[in-house]
């Protein structure tokens, strides 16, 4: 009720005064009370993803991967392995042939063109014939090969030696043509006899067991002094052997005007192109044994630390080349470390130069178990060999060693080693005794015209 001035009596106005203070204080509390209240949640937030962190950061973290699905393995055509199995097959690894169509996987039996295949590589192994004696398989060698018979034989002072000593590559080609036709089959030298470990433990060498079809004829080859010395630069020789772009080993000729070609300018290229030509030629990949020196290099690479014109980088590059090599086959043998007479020389020289060898040529080639002396200087007569020098070479691991004999084959075969003389093809030998070897082939049709005549002894 108003009053007689129009407002409320003053009771009133104390009880509203009142109410609306309590009014405002309540929302003040409520307002703290929100604000208290987000501050503890946020507070209660943080502090909970910290612990979160701590737990994970302190936790061993396990890590779940994705299972891999294999890629299918592409299998190869058959057609394929059965051209890399007949070619195996043509040298006469049958087992290898049978091994390649293998690769095909388990289930090759189901597959009518590789069981074929395997059906006809076994059948033509039950054809092969054991070769019976290995004494009677014979040796050739050459020296490095005449490329330019008009600088070879300009008459110089090295004249003489190399129409003595050398082939040309003319004769060399001819010679493989006439050796082909004639059945011949290159083995390596350690296809002749192996070691095999008897019933009391110990090992001997036993006939080796070459497989041939009937009427083939095995033989071995090697050539002396690839190394491609300094005497011999322009004069119509190759001047080092290299790995070509297509992974095969080819040799450097230089030219007049000093450029430098690649080719087939000597005995490695040239057969191993033949072989490829004639696979049935090479007997499961074999080649031939090449005997090198150290005194100069190997290979036509300055590698001896001793000479003049020593380049440490061709230590490297050999290697390289021999490793290639080695995979193609080819077999490497000492021929001394200076070229000495092995069976004249005093046991300290021999010493000397043998250390030499295998402290600075083996380590570029690998290991070797093969001595063609020298001058054919052997170190024993066609006795048992015995005594200190054929002790220390045995030692170093040197099992099969070659002189040089006239006779059409001389292989001697003994427990703890092999031996086997070799028949020089060269130009002393065709035209002083000729009818030696007939065996091989005709000296008329392989004789190169270009060559001089008669061959003069030197001595």
């Amino acid at each position: 009720m108003m009053n007689n001035n129009g407002r409320l009596p003053l009771s009133k106005r104390v009880s509203q005064r009142y109410g609306m203070r309590a009014r405002k204080r309540k929302k003040i509390f409520k307002t703290i009370f929100i604000i208290l209240l987000i501050a503890a949640v946020l507070a209660g937030g943080f502090f909970g993803v910290k612990a979160l962190v701590n737990y994970f950061a302190t936790r061993p973290v396990v890590r779940v991967e994705k299972p891999k699905t294999e890629k299918p393995v592409k299998k190869v055509k058959p057609e394929e392995l059965i051209a890399e199995a007949d070619l195996l097959a043509m040298g006469y690894d049958y087992d290898g042939a049978i091994e390649k169509i293998k690769e095909y996987g388990e289930d090759w039996v189901s597959k009518e063109k590789l069981s074929s295949a395997v059906s006809r590589y076994e059948g033509t192994k039950a054809t092969m014939v054991r070769h019976a004696d290995v004494t009677d398989i014979p040796h050739i060698f050459f020296h490095s090969l005449i490329v330019d018979t008009s600088k070879a034989f300009d008459e110089d002072y090295t004249s003489d030696g190399y129409n003595q000593y050398m082939t040309t590559i003319s004769e060399f080609e001819k010679m493989l043509d006439e050796m082909y036709e004639r059945g011949y089959v290159l083995v390596d030298i350690h296809d002749i006899a192996y070691e095999q470990t008897q019933a009391d433990g110990t090992t001997k060498f036993v006939p080796g067991d070459i497989m041939l079809p009937e009427g083939k004829k095995p033989f071995v080859m090697s050539q002396d002094d690839v190394n491609y010395y300094s005497y011999m630069k322009g004069d119509g020789f190759a001047d080092k052997i290299v790995i070509g772009e297509d992974g095969m080993p080819t040799c450097e000729y230089i030219l007049d005007d000093g450029s430098v070609v690649r080719g087939d300018y000597d005995l490695v290229p040239i057969l191993e192109r033949f072989i490829n030509e004639h696979p049935d030629f090479s007997y499961r990949g074999a080649r031939a044994a090449l005997a090198l020196t150290g005194y100069e290099g190997v290979l036509g690479y300055r590698t001896c630390p001793t000479s003049d014109d020593y380049n440490e980088a061709d230590i490297e590059e050999a290697k390289a080349v021999a490793e290639r090599m080695r995979e193609l086959g080819w077999t490497f043998a000492s021929h001394s470390w200076g070229h000495l007479t092995y069976g004249t020389i005093s046991m300290s020289k021999f010493e000397a130069d043998v250390t030499r060898w295998e402290e600075q040529v083996r380590p570029i080639i690998g290991d070797v178990d093969v001595l063609i002396y020298p001058y054919g200087n052997d170190i024993a007569g066609i006795g048992k060999y015995s005594g200190e020098k054929y002790e220390m070479l045995h030692s170093l691991g040197f099992k099969y060693f070659c002189n040089v004999d006239s006779a059409p084959a001389w292989v001697q075969v003994r427990d703890d080693y092999v031996r086997q003389g070799r028949r020089n093809l060269d130009g002393y030998r065709m035209w002083y005794s000729p009818d030696m070897l007939d065996d091989l082939f005709e000296v008329e049709t392989v004789w190169d015209t270009s060559r001089p005549t008669p061959v003069k002894p030197i001595g």
